[in-house]
């Protein structure tokens, strides 16, 4: 964070669509960011997308306080009463806000249109392939050989998903962070292909997993990716570097297990890879794999392809799974019914699709009394829950040591890619053998090594670092630092002696205010979108402090006018809509994504826009107290800091 804002410029904000003019955009408050004066603004990027076509203002902030941050990265806020720690109450049982039922005229109406979409769908399918036989020749078979496609198999593509195409896949460029910029496109042929107009909009980015607000091009984790190209060159950013393993391979691997909490952590160069090659590392035949039901298809495959015995429990539902444990140990392996050689329960910390977290205190219980082995992928609650940033056993103040294997990825929190399994040493050397990703996959290369080290040591802060100078070479540093001093327990800070000495850090980053500052700043937002929607009708899935926040949407016709009429607003919004095979039929949602980079005013911009698409779409089907809109803006302090409301 190392941008100071100039001089102000009137607001504008640009927004051109196919065949239109541009229409400026009512300027949005940044009450939040200061003190009780306010100054108006807009998503803005401070004059740094070149050449785009689009203008935006020159705000400097209205506050004491100099912001270094560009603004549409990451939202300027300096007042502290935005803030909240994301931490599970200690005596307090865990629950999640009770799943809602909509009324039954809602079933009845989506299944209705799934209904209508089928029969339909056929009808045409039939004249189709008697009036237009050129349009089915990829599903019929030719010349004696079978079509690539099958007919049945791509039946929802064709009727449903490409009906709605224009709200997938759209292309984007620039930063992800608090803004992002759309490539504009329209289609001639109902959504069988997209055509570029040319244009560009900017709009409020509320759809990435850039959960901590890491994804920026200024900044110190930025300069620090910066300085490792030039010392590593740009030729091994894109060369095949498989088999090789660099000083920073051995440094981040080292960083992140001491971040999780663990003895040795491994990294790969893709996350879906980390669970599908290694988890057939960890169980075979004559193994037994306990899986939540709505784990990721990374680990499905995983499991799939090690061999092993696979038993599923219902939804975070911990009856269901003593339950099982109780018949699954009592009956043994198939036929033989002989003990497993090893049985292993595998969650997810935070389940993305559902925003629920892992019931991990009772799990903890069941371990102990059923002796089995715990993995627990943190893909998306590391470095967005606890209040240390350290995932579902930070949130709930579980020793991780307590856990067999912890895994995560680099995606979403952390601004980079790749992922992580975190265990023992002994497990971790086992895995460095026998897991494919070792032998097979790519390394991982040196800009995203960095951005890993720079962020994790963000949010760790460091240990021992020089107090002073704005910008810390340190290459002095290493073999003089008592190690005594940098052996914190954890959660601890990051030890100097194992990053890079030639990795500039800036004061933040040594201190570790600018990574305590996103925790609080996401555990606001967060819990105070999820509260805020329910506060106005609506049913959504999910703990409060999730910051993934489902909202049920019902009917498929929804999705589309949903995410369409959130694009087209004076200030556009960027939403993902979701639907089955990825959710059950009759619960199609909109995922809204909360990033530290959000200010209170952008969520107020959300609940605003959800309030008035919730009453013209029939959204509002919750039951509960309800406030206001203007209430819900107003008491936000007081919303996010009540008990929990279940």
């Amino acid at each position: 964070m190392a941008f100071q804002s100039p001089s102000p410029q009137p607001s504008i904000f640009k927004k051109k669509a196919h065949g239109s003019t541009p229409n400026s955009t009512p300027a949005l408050s940044l009450s939040s960011s200061a003190t009780s004066s306010s100054s108006e603004t807009v998503l803005d990027d401070l004059g740094l997308d070149y050449d785009n076509g689009l203008s935006y203002p020159r705000v400097p902030p209205t506050s004491e306080q100099v912001f270094t941050t560009v603004h549409s990265e990451f939202g300027h806020c300096a007042n502290e009463k935005y803030r909240y720690t994301s931490q599970h109450r200690a005596g307090t049982q865990y629950k999640s806000y009770p799943e809602q039922d909509p009324p039954y005229y809602i079933l009845l109406t989506t299944y209705l249109s799934y209904l209508m979409v089928i029969c339909l769908g056929h009808l045409r399918d039939f004249v189709g392939k008697r009036l237009q036989p050129s349009h089915y020749r990829h599903l019929v078979s030719q010349h004696g050989y079978a079509a690539l496609n099958s007919d049945f198999d791509s039946f929802y593509t064709r009727r449903l998903k490409t009906r709605i195409d224009d709200c997938f896949s759209h292309p984007v460029t620039g930063v992800p962070g608090r803004t992002m910029v759309l490539l504009d496109r329209y289609s001639p042929d109902y959504n069988v292909t997209m055509v570029p107009s040319g244009t560009r909009t900017r709009g409020l980015n509320i759809s990435s997993y850039n959960y901590l607000g890491f994804a920026q091009a200024r900044g110190g984790c930025a300069d620090a990716v910066e300085t490792s190209i030039n010392r590593y060159g740009v030729s091994a950013c894109g060369s095949r570097l498989e088999g090789a393993t660099l000083d920073l391979h051995q440094q981040a691997e080292a960083l992140v297990a001491r971040f999780v909490g663990m003895e040795d952590a491994l990294i790969s160069s893709m996350g879906f890879a980390t669970n599908s090659t290694i988890i057939p590392a960890l169980v075979g035949k004559g193994s037994l794999v306990i899986s939540d039901e709505f784990n990721h298809a990374s680990i499905r495959f995983g499991v799939r392809i090690s061999g092993a015995n696979v038993r599923t429990f219902k939804h975070n539902d911990m009856p269901s799974l003593e339950a099982l444990l109780r018949e699954v140990i009592s009956q043994g392996q198939p036929k033989t019914h002989r003990p497993w050689k090893k049985i292993l329960v595998i969650v997810e910390g935070l389940f993305s699709m559902e925003g629920t977290l892992a019931n991990l205190p009772v799990i903890m219980e069941l371990k102990k009394k059923y002796k089995f082995n715990l993995f627990v992928d943190e893909a998306h609650s590391i470095g967005a829950l606890g209040p240390h940033g350290r995932g579902v056993a930070d949130y709930f103040g579980v020793n991780p040591r307590q856990i067999d294997i912890l895994m995560g990825t680099f995606t979403k929190s952390f601004g980079a890619a790749g992922g992580y399994i975190a265990g023992s040493k002994a497990l971790i050397d086992r895995l460095r053998v026998h897991g494919h990703s070792g032998c097979y996959a790519e390394a991982m290369t040196p800009p995203v090594l960095t951005q890993v080290i720079a962020s994790t040591a963000s949010i760790m802060g460091i240990s021992s670092a020089p107090e002073k100078s704005s910008s810390l070479s340190l290459t002095a540093r290493s073999d003089a630092i008592n190690p005594e001093l940098e052996m914190e327990a954890y959660p601890g800070r990051a030890p100097l002696s194992i990053l890079p000495a030639w990795m500039p850090i800036t004061p933040s980053m040594a201190d570790g205010t600018d990574g305590k500052m996103r925790l609080r700043r996401l555990g606001f937002n967060a819990r105070y979108l999820n509260r805020g929607l329910r506060k106005l009708g609506f049913i959504t899935y999910g703990h409060d402090d999730s910051p993934v926040v489902p909202l049920l949407l019902f009917n498929p016709g929804k999705m589309a006018v949903f995410s369409r009429l959130m694009r087209t607003r004076q200030v556009p919004i960027i939403v993902v809509v979701v639907a089955y095979p990825a959710t059950p039929l009759v619960t199609s949602r909109v995922r809204f994504c909360l990033s530290a980079s959000h200010t209170k005013e952008d969520v107020d911009l959300v609940l605003t826009a959800c309030d008035e698409i919730g009453d013209l779409l029939d959204l509002k089907q919750g039951s509960g107290e309800r406030w206001s809109l203007q209430e819900i803006t107003d008491r936000a302090v007081e919303l996010v800091g009540m008990p929990e409301l279940v």
